[in-house]
């Protein structure tokens, strides 16, 4: 409580991440409303992707309804099949392995960093060792029989995965990466944005994320038949035509309308003070709770220049009772705080499924605490 005096003050409520609407969003999202252009078909549409790929470094992005979307049509177009099983963190959102089951397919989960949060490649590398085999049909869980056909390391917080082991080790067994790069957009590991290192990588824009669209993701490629399949697939596969309906593949109406699309343009070109602001909220975070014994401030790691979407703090000893006293005393006096997430296999729809030791992914469980982390909080947008 004490840390969070010192770097917030008491207000009467802080939650844990608002959006913030202080440039040309009205103006453009009334343009659309003025010209009718509201739907999936607009030029803020074609803008939002320009200027997503422009910032991102990306070839091409995709512009869909959100993030869940965009990484189940990337893994199917990362030949992702059904009764396949697809690596993901153990610690991650639902909507990583939800991803997984909208192909049909199976999560499997592993274990995380300690550093970075995310999947560890050294200890996937050990893991894969230990129950995948090379067969004439791919990579297969020697154990179950079933397909290993990808990894997914998911960027949590904003702060980067390892991806160059990660990348290593995919590589060995023969798994096309597509990257959850839902929290990271503004985040770069060794001076490339997330989401661009595999083949595929998809962002999120809810409204709780760094910058948003109302609901909306995109899909990130250097390929251009990935983007142009990407873009047949979430526009229901209809054929161009001037009046005909023609189909040719069972296909997804995820198309990101155009009244979102523009309020991203505006959120975009706010991204860099965004930016700024969250970088100067975590340093106050880090001064404040530097004397607090027993909780450390959760720093980017090494080698990523991190977009610090949510600020976190750890437990020096792993303690869930006590990380809920924690939460509750915070919640009481208008912090919104939160725990990390359940992990993925503890739910009930994935219990049943593939697992490595998880024995990271289970101390981060009990010991990370989400803090308030707005932008707004670092000072008003000028």
């Amino acid at each position: 409580m004490a840390g969070l005096v010192r770097a917030l003050g008491k207000p009467e409520h802080c939650a844990l991440h608002e959006p913030e609407f202080a440039g040309n969003e009205w103006n453009y999202v009334k343009a659309c409303i003025d010209t009718g252009w509201v739907s999936s078909v607009g030029s803020y549409v074609d803008e939002f992707e320009r200027r997503l790929a422009e910032y991102t470094g990306a070839r091409h992005a995709v512009a869909v309804v959100n993030g869940t979307a965009a990484l189940q049509v990337a893994l199917r177009l990362a030949g992702v099949g059904g009764g396949d099983e697809v690596i993901v963190p153990a610690l991650s959102f639902v909507a990583t392995a939800n991803a997984v089951a909208h192909c049909g397919a199976i999560p499997h989960f592993a274990d995380s960093s300690p550093e970075t949060l995310g999947l560890d490649p050294a200890a996937l590398e050990e893991y894969l060792g230990h129950i995948a085999e090379h067969t004439h049909g791919g990579c297969r869980n020697r154990f179950t029989g079933r397909r290993l056909s990808a990894v997914v390391p998911m960027h949590t917080f904003g702060h980067a995965v390892e991806m160059a082991g990660l990348l290593e080790v995919a590589g060995r067994f023969n798994l096309p990466v597509v990257e959850d790069a839902a929290e990271s957009l503004g985040t770069r590991y060794r001076g490339k944005h997330t989401g661009t290192f595999g083949p595929m990588g998809v962002m999120s824009f809810n409204g709780n994320k760094i910058v948003t669209t109302g609901g909306g993701g995109a899909i990130l490629t250097d390929d251009a038949e990935l983007a142009r399949h990407a873009k047949h697939l979430t526009t229901t596969a209809k054929r161009p035509h001037r009046w005909e309906f023609f189909h040719d593949e069972i296909a997804y109406n995820y198309r990101l309308p155009n009244i979102n699309a523009a309020l991203g343009c505006a959120q975009l070109e706010r991204l860099p003070d965004i930016l700024a602001r969250k970088r100067a909220l975590a340093q106050r975070y880090g001064e404040s709770f530097a004397a607090t014994v027993g909780l450390s401030f959760v720093r980017e790691p090494e080698e990523c220049q991190s977009n610090y979407w949510l600020n976190a703090v750890q437990l020096e000893s792993p303690d869930m009772l006590l990380r809920d006293t924690l939460l509750e005393a915070a919640n009481d006096a208008g912090y919104q705080c939160r725990p990390a997430w359940t992990l993925l296999n503890k739910l009930p729809m994935y219990q049943g499924s593939p697992c490595a030791p998880l024995p990271i992914a289970e101390a981060l469980e009990a010991s990370l605490i989400n803090l308030p982390s707005s932008a707004k909080l670092a000072g008003k947008a000028p």
